[in-house]
């Protein structure tokens, strides 16, 4: 399964939660966080609900749902879970140590359900803790929030973003070693085309598997991004090939195209296989 774009969707508009999935993200989020205010709470429980139990619901994508942090997270699963709601994962907002993701793990139990979770780190605890969060048994994917971070912080946020530099590369490296997804922030100028064009292409050379949305328009920039360009597909069908002829004649490197070809590079070529599979650009 692929994550290239997560997209977010306000959990009191139902017509925007039944539209978000035609903008042809990897994975929607339902949110009854930071998209609602907290007199329309209810509100969005009962509308996220009508919506994940609708048997004429049922697109491709991934479906997820942010609850609200701390002990507000099980009211919410409490109001949106059922046999018949569809559920895909639960996205924990400001998760700061593996407990966290283990509470809202324990109220799935409670409920029956056992869904991966995925973990918004955007608090300097959460970056400090990085690591074991993204070992606990439910965690399934680490999100960067730069934004709550910097407030956090009392950081000034910057085109750059070198104040939250470290940050963006120790989230990223606390899930790839624990061979999870990595998420990274939202660009949240949505009429930026250009800027999200740059700043994902950035994330994706930090090692990121995905980024944030808050706008449809968003989707299609980042899915590009994170698709690998043809020539770079036709390079890692070579490597891959020439990895099962090498392995045959019982040689740990051979070449490609001139290049010397060993364990990273070989690495590299199955990430590229995997992005281009997932983006249905890679013919078997």
């Amino acid at each position: 399964m692929s994550r290239r774009s997560v997209l977010f969707s306000p959990g009191d508009q139902p017509e925007l939660l039944r539209k978000a999935p035609r903008s042809g993200a990897d994975t929607v989020v339902f949110d009854l966080e930071d998209a609602v205010t907290p007199d329309r709470k209810a509100e969005a429980r009962a509308a996220v609900r009508a919506v994940l139990s609708d048997p004429d619901f049922d697109p491709d994508c991934e479906v997820t749902v942010r609850v609200n942090a701390g002990r507000v997270a099980e009211t919410d699963l409490d109001a949106i879970l059922g046999d018949d709601t569809r559920l895909d994962a639960v996205v924990v907002p400001k998760v700061a140590a593996a407990e966290d993701v283990a509470s809202v793990a324990d109220s799935l139990a409670e409920a029956g359900r056992s869904v991966p979770i995925v973990a918004l780190i955007e608090s300097a605890a959460g970056v400090l803790h990085a690591e074991e969060i993204a070992d606990a048994d439910a965690t399934d994917a680490l999100v960067f929030g730069a934004e709550d971070l910097a407030a956090d912080l009392g950081a000034t946020r910057t085109t750059e973003g070198t104040e939250v530099l470290y940050a963006r590369e120790h989230v990223v490296l606390a899930a790839s070693a624990a061979g999870i997804d990595a998420i990274d922030t939202l660009y949240t100028d949505f009429d930026d085309t250009e800027g999200l064009a740059e700043d994902t292409a950035f994330g994706l050379e930090l090692g990121y598997d995905g980024k944030l949305a808050i706008h449809p328009a968003q989707v299609p920039v980042i899915n590009d991004a994170f698709t690998p360009a043809p020539e770079r597909v036709e390079w890692a069908r070579r490597v891959l090939s020439a990895r099962e002829e090498a392995e045959q004649a019982g040689r740990g490197v051979f070449q490609v195209d001139g290049e010397m070809i060993d364990a990273p590079l070989i690495a590299q070529a199955e990430t590229v296989r995997a992005r281009a599979t997932a983006a249905g650009v890679w013919k078997s």
